[in-house]
């Protein structure tokens, strides 16, 4: 392990090949490539502390690079300890970002580590998760004067958040990153899709197609990951709480089922839900011998471990990534990255492009703070509309992609009331 003031690393000495990947990842980025661009011409960011809690990866490095390029001081912690690419984070050491991670470190680590990323006291805050929030809240309450505010990545995070405020325990804005159209509906669906079989592939080198995949949860992310099971050639069944998303599975052509029937039935579960033991004791008890178990949600605690643990009789490690758990009638249930985020402790995460657009939007929420914290309120925000249609027009544009626009007398008439039948 390597240690300065300004930085904390597995071995800085594999930076040239963390520059190597985030160079690759770059070049798919052409949202984030723009923004970079006039960033660097305008430096918004000069003189102001951006503290960070990240899947330290190469896509979310070249989002540090473009605020370290806007003139910002910047520092970085993982927000989950198995995502941590360390030759990308002894890259951004190298650059200048004070970074502080290495892969697989404990959770006295991960908070020690959140508090050296903190102690640049920062201007503003963007989360993953909401931890870092969460951690100025309760101990680092010296810091919210000088906060102007923070940006959220996902889905369980504003969760978390929106809990804080409908408390009113937040101190300053959020901006929910999460809740734009041009992260949600494509980063949610089509990058989770993806990423988490990439994932599960990359980690079990068996066949999807002839399975029964449970997917538990069907929210956006859920949705990607049914998707994506479909069209590996699974049967998908849909295990969800809320009638409405479980009746919206049903018309998209899945099997719907509770937790105890899609227990016993399935070879392949999913979980993408935010919440905790989706999958606990009893269901684990009429599992089939075999069945292996991944999680897509933020938390390790989608299922439950401590249930897993009790029931065993032995615990191994037949692959990496992937966790034996032998139980009393010589039924085997494995779990995949500890029950972690499949799809970043066990590959690389989402796609690039996909990337591109969240980083692109997390780059505009810190702007967006940095030019009207003044006037917003300690809530939990959406970002304005016209800044979504901005990254979704510079995403067109660079796939060769061209929309139609309106006639004057198209929009004159979408503007009036007279015409009717």
């Amino acid at each position: 392990m390597n240690c300065t003031r300004d930085y904390c690393v597995k071995d800085i000495n594999l930076a040239p090949s963390g520059e190597k990947k985030i160079d690759w990842v770059s070049r798919f980025m052409p949202v984030l490539q723009a923004i970079r661009k006039d960033f660097e011409e305008k430096k918004p960011f000069e003189g102001v502390r951006i503290a960070t809690t990240l899947h330290l990866e190469m896509k979310t490095a070249f989002l540090l690079l473009t605020l370290k390029a806007a003139g910002a001081e910047v520092s970085a912690a993982a927000s989950n300890p198995l995502s941590t690419q360390d030759d990308v984070v002894a890259a951004l050491a190298k650059a200048g970002v004070k970074v502080y991670a290495i892969r697989g470190e404990d959770r006295e680590q991960y908070y020690e580590f959140m508090h050296k990323a903190l102690d640049i006291k920062p201007n503003i805050i963007i989360d993953d998760g909401a931890d870092m929030v969460s951690t100025v809240l309760k101990e680092r309450t010296e810091l919210i004067d000088e906060l102007w505010g923070a940006s959220e990545e996902t889905t369980t995070g504003v969760i978390r958040l929106r809990a804080m405020e409908k408390d009113g325990v937040l101190r300053f804005p959020i901006i929910a990153v999460n809740d734009s159209y041009t992260k949600y509906l494509f980063d949610n669906r089509y990058g989770t899709g993806q990423s988490t079989w990439d994932g599960i592939l990359r980690t079990t080198n068996l066949l999807i197609a002839g399975k029964n995949v449970v997917v538990v949860g069907y929210g956006w992310c859920g949705k990607g990951i049914a998707m994506r099971a479909r069209g590996l050639g699974a049967t998908v069944i849909v295990v969800e709480v809320d009638p409405i998303r479980a009746l919206e599975a049903r018309m998209d052509g899945f099997l719907v089922m509770d937790m105890m029937e899609a227990a016993k039935v399935g070879d392949i579960f999913v979980t993408s839900t935010g919440d905790i033991n989706c999958i606990r004791k009893e269901h684990f008890e009429v599992m089939k011998d075999g069945v292996i178990m991944a999680n897509a949600g933020h938390f390790d605690v989608e299922i439950s471990k401590p249930d897993l643990e009790e029931l065993a009789v032995d615990i191994s490690e037949p692959r990496p990534n992937i966790t034996e758990y032998k139980l009393a009638d010589g039924r085997r249930l494995y779990l995949l990255a500890e029950g972690r985020l499949v799809n970043l402790a066990a590959a690389d995460g989402h796609p690039a492009e996909i990337m591109d657009m969240s980083f692109a939007l997390q780059a505009k929420a810190a702007e967006y703070i940095l030019n009207n914290h003044e006037k917003l309120e300690p809530k939990v925000y959406v970002l304005p509309r016209e800044i979504d249609e901005m990254v979704a027009r510079i995403k067109l544009a660079s796939m060769g992609i061209k929309t139609e626009e309106l006639t004057e007398e198209q929009r004159r008439y979408l503007e009036s009331w007279e015409h009717g039948t």
